[in-house]
């Protein structure tokens, strides 16, 4: 495995019996969370220029399993974001 400098440094500071406690600041850490959770939860507006036809056939898949085609499209870029969709060109 390798490590970066920084992982490196903290490795030497455990061997070496020279790493100091830290005060456990649980409100930091709360308002760390919310303010990770609400970037999560954050969408941004986009334009994007697609085939008529492809986005025709997305529309009635849509339509045919009842939810919007913008969920559809917002899915297929999250699961293909998180490796769960491959592209193939």
């Amino acid at each position: 495995m390798k490590y970066d400098a920084d992982e490196l440094e903290l490795l030497d500071a455990i061997e070496l019996e020279a790493v100091e406690p830290i005060a456990f600041d649980n409100e930091k850490i709360k308002a760390m969370a919310t303010d990770t959770l609400a970037y999560l939860k954050q969408k941004k507006q986009i334009t994007i220029n697609m085939k008529q036809s492809d986005l025709d056939f997305v529309k009635q898949r849509a339509k045919d399993i009842g939810i919007s085609y913008q969920n559809i499209i917002q899915a297929l870029i999250h699961n293909y974001a998180h490796g769960k969709v491959e592209l193939k060109i």
